[in-house]
């Protein structure tokens, strides 16, 4: 029963923290996050080593979700590496429409805490990493003339949207799509 309680103590708070962080910003303090979450101070330090540890874990425990809403699923896999490009800034479009929608957690993890050693920052440079590497291998399999730049104009394109439209300053439908397609075609992606 100890077990149960724990995992349930720890899942509540890095819900709370997955949706406030994103809602709020890391500046949150924890006894917002510790009420919201229904848990005690103490629980959570029992968990956690300090809130840095909550926002890292958190931002953890989003990235396969993260992931699975960005790349092209199975059914989607068997396009070729421009199209597969194409469905993350559609998928990125589509997000970015709803009414919750405050941008790339990760991209707002890093400019919020600026300190490129908090842990919550490894977790966020990692998830922009994989979507780097994302875009490079498609780039590459595609035929662009240099993949890695292509890649990081790419994560530009991705990440400056997302700011904006987190931000509520840009709307995104079709404009990020007409952007990466004069890019993919420019750099010979097919």
């Amino acid at each position: 029963m100890a077990t149960t309680d724990k995992a349930s103590t720890r899942d509540r708070l890095l819900d709370a923290a997955g949706e406030l962080f994103y809602r709020e910003g890391v500046s949150l303090g924890v006894e917002t996050l510790c009420r919201s979450a229904g848990v005690s101070k103490r629980s959570m330090y029992q968990l956690f080593g300090s809130k840095d540890e909550v926002l890292a874990a958190s931002l953890a425990r989003q990235l396969p979700a993260y992931e699975e809403r960005l790349a092209p699923g199975p059914r989607e896999e068997t396009g070729s590496p421009r199209a597969r490009i194409l469905h993350v800034f559609e998928r990125l479009e589509k997000a970015s429409a709803g009414p919750a929608y405050r941008g790339c957690p990760y991209l707002a993890a890093l400019v919020e805490l600026k300190d490129p050693e908090h842990p919550a920052s490894a977790v966020a440079r990692g998830a922009k990493e994989w979507l780097l590497g994302f875009f490079r291998t498609q780039a590459a399999e595609g035929g662009a003339h240099d993949p890695e730049l292509l890649a990081r104009q790419l994560m530009l394109v991705f990440d400056g949207a997302s700011a904006r439209a987190g931000a509520g300053i840009e709307t995104l439908d079709g404009l990020t799509t007409t952007t990466v397609t004069a890019l993919l075609g420019a750099s010979g992606t097919r």
